[in-house]
């Protein structure tokens, strides 16, 4: 019982470790953030730091890991769809739903090449999510236009959705539009209402 309220204890203080990296990172950059920062501003020794992670890159992974893995899950469920149409929707809302949700990291992604890094990081050696997005959205051979036009796509929505202009449309209203756009822009046929 003992070590189970430890690791328990240990797993909060990483996520309040990781939250408040998130947090320094919007304000400083990563760049501009050091390990002690976070450690002061948690309240911690730059040792409890180290406990969960050994380097700035470690904690910028783990910061990108779950919203990564849920991209992971939204592709391999658009893909398991039975129409084009049904892949494309799904694909889309899950990307945006994504956007949404995590504005501070992508607001972060579209801003810090720190952030950038350890993304590409994450994804090394596993199938690229743009590739994988250019597949479901514009089909399996798209050719050059149907490869830029995605890639407009995913950009667009991603710094649209990032953007401190909209920090304050709250989430159905922007998952709504950027959705709706991502659709006609994508040539999809006007919803019924």
């Amino acid at each position: 019982m003992a070590s189970m309220t430890v690791g328990t204890v240990a797993e909060d203080t990483k996520s309040r470790l990781l939250a408040t990296a998130v947090r320094l990172f919007s304000e400083h950059g990563v760049g501009g953030t050091s390990l002690q920062m976070i450690a002061d501003e948690l309240g911690v020794t730059k040792a409890a730091v180290y406990y969960h992670f050994k380097t700035k890159d470690e904690i910028t992974e783990a910061v990108a890991a779950p919203a990564l893995r849920e991209l992971e899950q939204v592709l391999d469920e658009a893909a398991a769809q039975r129409s084009r149409g049904a892949q494309i929707d799904h694909a889309l809302a899950g990307f945006v739903d994504l956007i949404v949700r995590h504005r501070t990291l992508v607001a972060l992604f579209n801003t810090d090449p720190g952030v950038a890094r350890a993304i590409d990081r994450s994804l090394r050696g596993e199938e690229n999510f743009k590739t994988r997005m250019v597949t479901l959205l514009a089909g399996p051979e798209p050719g050059l236009a149907g490869v830029i036009t995605v890639h407009v796509i995913l950009a667009g929505l991603a710094l649209t959705g990032g953007a401190p202009d909209h920090e304050d449309l709250d989430d159905d209203t922007l998952r709504s539009h950027l959705f709706e756009v991502g659709r006609r822009m994508l040539g999809r046929p006007k919803r019924r209402a």
